[in-house]
């Protein structure tokens, strides 16, 4: 989309090392950038008028640059000292002062004023907690603690960090900050580079909003960010572009997803993923399938569901191929592409049908996508994927979809649609056939496919279905790494019962009682036996309520995915 992803990424290192300082000077002037490759592309393919004359904004792209440093905290210079604590770093002797090393050697540089504060604000370290003081004594003119609760094994705490560094920046637009954990002493040198990490991870995509669609918008003032105390190096800044690039293609997600349905059509859709190849192509082909080559294939069932829209259907099928090698290891991405689900002739409607958002039925696409953006700036070795999506509308007209209908998919199985608001099995009935025909080993096909997963889990964890046990441990250790939330599910075999038809090989949809555990059979179905399969259940953590923003779910742990299947290839 136009200004996907507006934020510009730099790393910088305070080492006196040579090669580090050589090093560094490179970071600084070759800014990583988190914006969308399809700025131009989108702004070029709007020319043309689209429903409401809606065009996203150009926005003046922000620039964040990142510092690993070894200061002395009391002497660092900015506007905003920021102090990750947990409950734990609190603790005070018999005088009432911190015994906390950081925290007490701070709180003498203010005569005793943040002890006072926190005791004051009844500050107790929790996760959520964060208390900030103008002060003089320090660098710094503002100083703040965070909590960080009790901590734990996962990167959530360090995440959220980062996440509220960024807001009191831009409560009191702050240009410059610092980030000191209170107790990092005790890091392992790998912990050390996880927790950078996530910092930065958590201040990237705090500071991201999407103003694309918004009259006016202000610009963020933060301009860099100091992370004290975890260390400086070519890993940690590694760490760091890593960081960037990850968040790079879950902005990427996070703006497709948002983008209303007037102008993210499935064409538009596909010109952004043809871009992704286009931009990245020293590692990345696109082939962008129409409706008579769709036809040619025999998807019938992908083809069902597009027939009403007025916006023709796009198969999208990009390839990532590593720069040099070999190959060990063929993976298949594959996100269902609704970019606009009314429900066709069984419409979305009374409470809670939510038919105003679902431009989000895209969520898996986006995912994919984001995915792919990010790993053509990583461009990791070993490993090939093949990311599909079918891309489409639910639309309701004469040429249309009915209930009562039988489709034939690619691989020859007939559905009779006794609903047409389950059509994102349908499509992905046709997406899955031709990934296994790519000659895969393993698929994870991600969707926003049902409420009952929803009901299931709420809004904040994806429904995990495989019948793979080494698939489920791969995938559930990246988004360990990644910090997104995962459950796995049954594919309970007994309840296919509920799908059988009388005039086809199966209905589209069973009874309401374990709703998602049926959908996900329905696509077993389309699976080839010797592959490894893995369906993705993210109908609820694809949207942020509070926010009213698209969160950018399953970027991050594919993209840990891919990753570790390169590296074990090797």
């Amino acid at each position: 989309m136009a200004a996907i992803g507006s934020i510009l990424v730099c790393f910088r290192t305070s080492s006196s090392s040579p090669f580090l300082t050589r090093l560094a000077s490179r970071l600084h002037f070759a800014a990583f950038p988190l914006r969308s490759p399809t700025r131009k592309l989108m702004s070029q393919t709007l020319t043309r008028a689209t429903l409401g004359l809606t065009h996203p904004s150009n926005i003046e792209t922000p620039k964040i640059c990142f510092a690993a440093k070894d200061v002395d905290v009391t002497e660092w210079k900015g506007d905003i000292l920021a102090v990750g604590v947990t409950e734990k770093d609190l603790a005070r002797d018999a005088n009432s002062r911190f015994e906390n090393v950081i925290l007490s050697k701070i709180d003498s540089k203010l005569g005793g004023l943040l002890a006072e504060a926190s005791s004051e604000e009844d500050f107790s370290g929790k996760v959520g907690q964060s208390t900030v003081l103008r002060i003089t004594g320090l660098g710094s003119k503002r100083v703040s603690l965070i909590g960080l609760g009790q901590l734990s094994s996962t990167s959530a705490p360090f995440k959220g960090l980062g996440e509220a560094v960024v807001a009191a920046a831009k409560s009191s637009q702050a240009s410059s900050v610092a980030v000191v954990l209170a107790s990092s002493e005790g890091l392992s040198a790998p912990s050390k580079l996880s927790t950078a990490y996530a910092i930065a991870s958590g201040a990237v995509l705090g500071l991201f909003e999407d103003n694309r669609y918004k009259s006016e918008a202000k610009k963020p003032a933060l301009q860099s960010i100091d992370i004290i105390g975890l260390g400086t190096g070519p890993e940690l800044e590694k760490k760091l572009k890593y960081a960037g690039d990850v968040s790079s293609g879950i902005i990427f997600g996070r703006e497709l997803v948002n983008s209303p349905a007037n102008v993210l059509t499935p064409g538009v859709l596909a010109e952004e993923a043809a871009n992704i190849a286009s931009t990245y192509s020293d590692v990345f082909t696109a082939k962008i399938l129409n409706a008579e080559q769709c036809e040619e294939l025999k998807m019938g069932s992908y083809l069902g569901v597009a027939a009403a829209s007025a916006n023709p259907p796009h198969f999208i099928h990009l390839c990532y191929k590593p720069l040099s090698g070999p190959v060990n290891a063929k993976l298949a991405l594959v996100g269902k592409g609704l970019t606009f689900d009314s429900g066709g002739y069984n419409i979305k409607t009374g409470p809670g049908c939510s038919i105003e958002l679902m431009k989000f039925d895209m969520g898996g696409s986006a995912a994919v996508l984001g995915t792919a953006k990010a790993l053509g700036q990583i461009k990791p070795p070993g490993v090939e994927v093949h990311f599909i999506v079918a891309a489409c509308e639910n639309m309701i007209s004469g040429t249309g979809m009915r209930p009562g209908d039988v489709v034939t998919a690619s691989n020859g199985k007939t559905i009779e649609v006794n609903n047409t608001d389950a059509e994102g099995r349908l499509t992905l009935a046709d997406a899955l056939v031709y990934a296994c025909n790519q000659g895969v080993e393993k698929i994870i096909d991600l969707a926003t496919l049902t409420g009952a997963c929803v009901v299931a889990l709420g809004p904040s964890i994806a429904g995990v279905f495989t019948p793979s046990d080494d698939l489920a441990k791969e995938v559930f250790e990246a988004s360990d790494v990644s910090g997104e939330k995962l459950w796995r599910l049954p594919l309970e075999e007994s309840y296919w019962e509920s799908m059988k038809s009388g005039v086809a090989d199966m209905v589209n949809t069973g009874g309401r009682q374990g709703g998602a555990i049926i959908a996900a059979l329905f696509l077993k179905q389309f699976v080839d036996e010797k592959v490894q399969w893995m369906h993705i259940d993210m109908a609820g953590p694809v949207w942020n309520d509070k926010k009213r923003s698209a969160t950018g779910f399953g970027v991050a742990t594919l993209v840990e995915w891919v990753l570790k299947n390169g590296s074990n290839a090797n």
